[in-house]
């Protein structure tokens, strides 16, 4: 019998009487139980939030049979029984403030029948009071209070800003139950994926410790680079064999692919949990964790806020931006950040700015293949395979076919864009450009006007220049004037230059010239 991987398993229960394997978190449970009690976590969806709410759920029900062989239990004396109120808003649609108070009134209600209700009680907010006060009656013990996805309901009402007031009034008195109760409550976590504007729904909760940046706990949710050689080397080694890798290719191919989350400056590399375990069961490497939830709303943000995509893989901004995130907000990087499509990738400390960019290839390739055809002409089906067509001319150096698939690319330039055909025409050149580096080396830079990029593979090198209303004469010049060429001067390869010249009266390539 094979490992068992617990792949879209989260209860903490299940895996541990079923055998499935488990990366032992719990010493950090135990820190976290230990030096605070009111705590707040932010990750990605399927990082293993739900995993660490299971987990703390059993440990608090005093369950010491589940933890035997894990780290907590030399650790943990006491093993004392709390009552335990587990909620969790991940539903499908919030169409309408009624859907979120069904879900928690039906969840509330089991909890009720065990501790008992105040006839009286009417909102939700004042069912919880009452249903602590009863929780910690009943038991003798204070209570802990558990809630997964608190801001489902926020993120699927993005840029219907009424719709989110709604949500948000209803949130922040249900979440304020934890400030006016703190005498009965031992700890409480809650997860989601985003920090929506602390400002909003906690604003009440200043005593709510948010361990999303602490470097204590950076791999408390997903798995580190030691995690993953302590516990799957087997795994890498069966998998290499699976596909026709050496050990260390597998381990390289792992890294590029699915590692590359950091959680604050400077901190290790965090794998995504979800694509490795699925990696590992299915020996083959795939897009799992960019398959099980599609970003529209965040292509809407980008579409919306006219967002210059160069821009957004380059960008620079401050732990201000990356933390809030608010209905009316004009800026689509906090929440394109904290949904995990991009990470930190460096840090500037006196002025306190973070470098951003796409945290591995799985999520790169993932997002620019999805976005395509938003950008562009092609139906989501052809999209990939055009890529690969460009590529191989590319490959092969078939200049005049591989331009004129950028034009195809370029055509039917969608109407909202039409007014900033700058942006669109730069937007476009982006995504394919970005999508042929995953197999070539690709240099690009881009000022007012015009973009230059260097392409190489391994029989050619491209030098090109894109020029907006000018012509491909003067993009050519430039190329020679400037010595863009020069350093591939000794290079065994065959180098071309290219000037390009774009058109927004036509609004696609008018002209090029190749040397």
């Amino acid at each position: 019998m094979g490992k068992l991987y617990p792949v879209g398993i989260q209860n903490f229960e299940k895996i541990r009487k079923d055998g499935y394997c488990y990366i032992d978190k719990t010493e950090k449970i135990y820190r976290l139980v230990k030096t605070g009690s009111y705590y707040f976590l932010s990750r990605p969806r399927r990082f293993g939030k739900s995993m660490l709410i299971s987990t703390l759920d059993a440990y608090f029900q005093g369950k010491k049979e589940l933890f035997g062989g894990l780290a907590i239990e030399a650790l943990e004396k006491e093993w004392k029984q709390y009552p335990v109120l587990h909620l969790d808003l991940n539903a499908k649609k919030f169409d309408e403030p009624e859907d979120l108070i069904r879900l928690v009134d039906r969840q509330l209600l089991i909890y009720e029948e065990q501790y008992g209700r105040v006839g009286t009680d009417v909102t939700i907010d004042d069912r919880f009071v009452s249903l602590i006060r009863n929780a910690a009656a009943k038991t003798g013990n204070r209570v802990v209070i558990l809630v997964d996805e608190y801001d489902k309901p926020l993120l699927q009402s993005i840029g219907n800003e009424s719709l989110q007031n709604e949500y948000r009034n209803i949130l922040k008195a249900f979440y304020g139950v934890l400030k006016s109760m703190d005498g009965y409550i031992r700890f409480a976590l809650l997860t989601g994926v985003t920090k929506f504007g602390k400002i909003s729904v906690f604003s009440d909760l200043n005593n709510l410790e948010d361990i999303s940046w602490d470097r204590n706990y950076f791999d408390i949710c997903g798995i580190s680079e030691q995690e993953l050689q302590d516990n799957f080397s087997d795994d890498i080694q069966a998998l290499a064999d699976a596909n026709g890798q050496t050990f260390t290719q597998a381990c390289e191919q792992l890294k590029a692919d699915y590692d590359g989350y950091h959680f604050y400056p400077y901190s290790p590399g965090i794998y995504n949990p979800f694509s490795l375990l699925n990696t590992f069961k299915k020996r083959q490497y795939g897009r799992y964790w960019f398959e099980t939830g599609t970003p529209t709303y965040l292509v809407e943000l980008l579409k919306s806020h006219k967002y210059d995509l160069y821009r957004m893989a380059h960008e620079k901004t401050t732990s201000d931006v990356l933390d809030s995130i608010d209905a009316s907000s004009t800026n689509p990087i906090p929440v394109i950040y904290q949904s995990g499509y991009l990470t930190i990738k460096g840090y500037i400390p006196e002025p306190r700015i973070y470098e951003l960019g796409f945290p591995n290839r799985e999520v790169e390739e993932g997002f620019l293949k999805f976005l395509l055809p938003y950008y562009t002409p092609l139906q989501e089906t052809e999209g990939g395979f055009a890529i690969w067509e460009f590529i191989s001319d590319v490959k092969s150096g078939d200049i005049d076919s591989f331009m004129k698939r950028l034009q195809a690319f370029l055509a039917d330039c969608p109407y909202e864009m039409a007014k900033d055909v700058e942006l669109h025409y730069q937007n476009v050149l982006f995504i394919v450009f970005r999508l042929a580096g995953l197999y070539t080396q690709v240099e690009y830079h881009t000022s007012r006007g015009r973009i230059d990029l260097v392409l190489q593979t391994d029989s050619y090198v491209y030098v090109m220049e894109f020029k907006l209303d000018g012509s491909a004469e003067q993009a050519i010049a430039q190329i020679e004037e400037k010595q863009y060429a020069l350093p591939f001067a000794k290079d065994s390869r065959k180098v071309y230059t290219i000037g390009v010249n774009f058109s927004s009266e036509t609004r696609n390539i008018e002209k090029w010239i190749a040397k």
